[in-house]
């Protein structure tokens, strides 16, 4: 009777002693003493009151959208009895775990005005290695701590790590990247890529690219393999000279650059904003919008907003001395083509001819640095027969491609060339790509991608319209949808890792530059849907510049070289008391 007492206590099991020896705590941190390192928080951070033991404990806050969850991943054995436990207070705290292979499993409490213990079980299925455990409150609750977690388990031997990679070989070479590949290691989870003998990026296959690099210069690189166990020896070492650079380069663009729509041709709610009263926040000013005497005449005008309908617009000769002025102190200035409006289809080469005459006529008339293309709507979409984003053969994409590659070629390696497509017309392509193998898709999906590839060696910035946007499907094959800093780092991530497109792994577009990518939000809540706010900006960033803050979203790599943000649009922001532009010059300084 005795026994069977205490083998009815909770936390009491009846394991040998072998048994109960090769059980160990698997959370990395559990006690937060190391801030939050090992974990993954979509907003948290430590404090040392109140905490449980030791000196620090986690804080974390739900707002708006995000229950506040912290996270981490585990190496586990299959088919085994874990058991999660925490100390938690502040009011409906979840500890859980998920990605156990049977039934994920989570405990919660409503209120806890002091520490509190939670405790769950499970069982890890037969072909489990890894499970995540978290905390999260909940929406519109107030702030929770956590402290103590731990997994209790069969311990995993983590083994030796890999062998140092060897085979190190330079691939292309820009002005400001360097490819490398490299023999793949047995037992390696991932990479990391040393320049200079700095660490500076990870990877999780054989091959890489190193950018943010500056022109004509010599580096060296070294990679080390990666497991649970550490990381490799360092390679043999690579050298590398970047280019003296041209084409799709920076254009002499700031490290990091805002770029914003200026309403010039037309008048809203937002009001009409002074060439020369754009602040000086603004890297890259794009004159909204040029649009087609028809939609196929490939015929382009600008026209400033008329004082009947702009009162305080200033003159043309002002509007033009403002230009230079801000070309002067080191910014650009392009006109934007399209819009929601402006249906652009070049679908004969009388068209093309006519549209690189007349947007010439528009950059000279105006002494502007470059183009932008904003096609939306039914400017581009792809024939049946179109299935090979490489190869496009749809005349409205030949022509656009052309023409663009002509004005590029008329102007020189400094003219400015971006892009400003909606999801559907990019990331869409992960999953359909026009028409589709058997028809009935619609023909728009992912229409942008022949053009963009085209020119990706001319192109200088690609900035995503991630609003007004349905949810899309991210490189992780769950839908993402706008909101929070979630959508934004999955739509980004593709761009810079590249994807199969309709899933064909033998069609990939391949990832393009960190410089000349600029993420697409709204500037305000009146400017279109999918406005976040600062906070989930600066978690965007944070999370695709230095991996920190990324929430559930595993992203493919750190890419500091980002090159910044686009908004609609700069009289949103001035509206809006310019918050977006003052939080971007915070953040970057």
């Amino acid at each position: 009777m005795l026994t069977a007492a205490a083998l009815a206590v909770p936390g009491i099991t009846a394991l040998s002693s072998a048994a109960r020896a090769a059980d160990a705590d698997l959370a990395k941190n559990g006690g937060f003493e190391s801030g939050l390192d090992n974990w993954t928080c979509t907003a948290g951070s430590t404090v040392n009151s109140p905490v449980r033991t030791g000196s620090s404990a986690l804080r974390a806050t739900p707002a708006g959208n995000d229950y506040a969850q912290c996270s981490q991943t585990v190496t586990v054995k299959p088919d085994s009895q874990y058991t999660l436990s925490g100390y938690v207070r502040g009011s409906y705290v979840y500890l859980g775990a998920s990605g156990t292979g049977t039934t994920d499993v989570s405990t919660w409490t409503q209120s806890a005005t002091d520490w509190q213990q939670l405790t769950t079980t499970f069982r890890t299925g037969a072909s489990t290695t890894k499970v995540t455990i978290y905390t999260h409150g909940w929406y519109g609750t107030g702030t929770y701590y956590a402290d103590d977690l731990s997994l209790v388990g069969p311990g995993v031997d983590a083994g030796q790590p890999p062998a140092a990679p060897t085979g190190l070989t330079v691939g292309t070479v820009t002005s400001s990247t360097v490819a490398l590949s490299w023999s793949a290691v047995t037992g390696a989870t991932g990479y990391s890529v040393y320049r200079d003998g700095v660490k500076v990026q990870t990877a999780d296959g054989p091959s890489t690219t190193v950018s943010g690099l500056s022109p004509s210069t010599a580096y060296s690189f070294q990679v080390a393999a990666t497991n649970d166990a550490g990381e490799s020896a360092k390679s043999a070492t690579v050298t590398a000279t970047t280019s003296a650079g041209s084409g799709g380069g920076s254009s002499d663009l700031p490290t990091h650059a805002l770029v914003g729509y200026l309403h010039a041709s037309f008048a809203n709610g937002a009001g009409y904003t002074r060439m020369a009263d754009v602040p000086d926040s603004w890297d890259v000013i794009d004159l909204a919008f040029g649009e087609p005497t028809s939609t196929t005449s490939g015929d382009i005008r600008f026209t400033r907003c008329p004082v009947t309908e702009c009162p305080t617009a200033e003159s043309d000769a002002d509007f033009k001395a403002a230009i230079k002025a801000k070309q002067a102190a080191g910014k650009k200035v392009l006109i934007s083509i399209g819009g929601q409006n402006g249906q652009v289809q070049l679908t004969t080469t009388a068209a093309r001819d006519a549209f690189v005459s007349s947007v010439s006529k528009i950059i000279d008339t105006y002494g502007l640095d470059g183009l932008d293309i904003d096609f939306e709507g039914h400017s581009l979409s792809l024939d049946a027969s179109d299935t090979n984003f490489k190869s496009p053969t749809t005349p409205v994409i030949v022509n656009l491609i052309s023409a663009l590659k002509t004005l590029k070629a008329k102007y020189g390696s400094k003219f400015v060339l971006s892009m400003a497509p909606e999801t559907f017309f990019v990331q869409l392509g992960y999953q359909y790509y026009g028409t589709g193998k058997w028809g009935g898709q619609d023909p728009r999906a992912g229409a942008y991608l022949p053009v963009i590839h085209a020119l990706r060696d001319d192109l200088t910035l690609l900035h995503v319209q991630d609003y007004n946007s349905g949810s899309i499907t991210g490189l992780d094959n769950q839908y993402h949808s706008m909101g929070g800093a979630d959508f934004h780092i999955a739509m980004t991530d593709m761009l810079l890792t590249g994807f199969p497109v309709a899933g064909d792994a033998n069609n990939v577009f391949p990832p393009l530059r960190p410089d000349q990518i600029a993420i697409g939000m709204p500037a305000s809540t009146n400017a279109g849907n999918g406005y976040v706010s600062p906070t989930e900006v600066n978690k965007t960033l944070d999370c695709l510049t230095k991996k920190t803050n990324c929430g559930s979203y595993a992203t493919h790599g750190t890419w500091p070289a980002l090159r910044g943000l686009m908004t609609w649009s700069i009289n949103w922001d001035r509206y809006g008391s310019w918050e977006f532009s003052k939080n971007f010059d915070g953040y970057f300084g």
